[in-house]
């Protein structure tokens, strides 16, 4: 029996950062969606059920906080694991999402394709989900 594909939902405001995430992702055998701001995100993650999502936090219609917290509120969603993907590097932002929030990941970009995907591994290994 083959393994299905971990999916992936990528929540951003940016369409080309959605589409280096899609790339990077994909050729790691990752099925990839993206979703241009955070109430396209939230309908996503609520129709699918991924087994992982990657946030921005900055975005215009939403912010990721928002979007995070209803994902974690909603009894359907509230298992899956979140990582924030984001411009936003001062500590205390990262230390508020991984301290505070309990995200399960913090990424800041600019980033490396291989970090990128080392710490997707992680997180989907811990939550269970590894690739």
């Amino acid at each position: 029996m083959i393994d299905k594909p971990k999916h992936i939902i990528c929540i951003e405001d940016e369409p080309d950062m959605i589409e280096l995430l899609y790339i990077i992702l994909r050729r790691k055998g990752y099925e990839v969606n993206g979703a241009t701001g955070g109430k396209k995100g939230l309908q996503l993650v609520r129709e699918t059920l991924p087994d992982l999502v990657l946030l921005d936090l900055m975005m215009a219609d939403m912010s990721g906080w928002d979007v995070y917290q209803q994902i974690k509120a909603d009894e359907k969603t509230k298992h899956i694991p979140v990582i924030i993907v984001t411009a936003k590097a001062q500590s205390i932002d990262k230390v508020l999402g991984l301290h505070i929030a309990k995200v399960n990941d913090y990424i800041t970009k600019p980033f490396s394709p291989s970090d990128l995907v080392t710490r997707v591994n992680k997180v989907l290994a811990e939550s269970g989900q590894s690739q």
